[in-house]
């Protein structure tokens, strides 16, 4: 997609970014995780993607730990692109975007529950070593991947901790 601009998320953009979500995923209900992660913004970082001075698509990277140590990784979830412009480009420009920013900050870790085939586009590959928050179904831990922004080898094992927005076990099955 040519002129889009991806930017750091404001105040201003809740009401569009709110509306994205019921259209993007018309079976599920993500608004009340994604108003808690904005509404903590030190816990996420929050990107838009605007495109003819309309928001074409929003994702949330939240600050995360391993096993309560220390905050070095970060889950990749949701991803929200407007019907109108998917497969166009703005979700993978908006990927791309924010694992820059989680590399310049340092994340060792960026861990995402999605379709393999899609994010396995950016180098994201199955995770085995660190466990999602809560059990998935089997046919789900191919989805459970990982990515390591800054190149560094997996030296951790154990749990990955998000935040409490995040801590509802319903979220993480079927």
């Amino acid at each position: 997609m040519q002129n889009i601009d991806i930017r750091e998320s404001g105040p201003e953009d809740e009401a569009s970014i709110m509306a994205l979500y019921p259209r993007a995923f018309p079976d599920e209900e993500l608004r009340p995780v994604v108003r808690a992660l904005l509404e903590d913004g030190a816990a996420a970082i929050s990107l838009v993607a605007v495109a003819a001075d309309a928001l074409a698509g929003h994702v949330i990277f939240t600050i995360c730990s391993i096993d309560d140590g220390e905050c070095n990784a970060a889950l990749l979830a949701p991803l929200a692109v407007d019907p109108s412009v998917q497969r166009q480009g703005v979700g993978g420009a908006l990927v791309r975007h924010g694992l820059k920013m989680l590399e310049e900050r340092g994340v060792a870790d960026v861990f995402v529950l999605g379709d393999p085939a899609y994010y396995g586009r950016f180098g994201f590959a199955p995770e085995t070593a660190i466990a999602p928050p809560y059990p998935m179904p089997a046919q789900w831990l191919d989805a459970w991947q990982s990515i390591r922004p800054n190149d560094a080898s997996a030296t951790q094992r154990g749990k990955l901790i998000a935040p409490p927005p995040w801590r509802d076990p319903a979220l993480w099955g079927p």
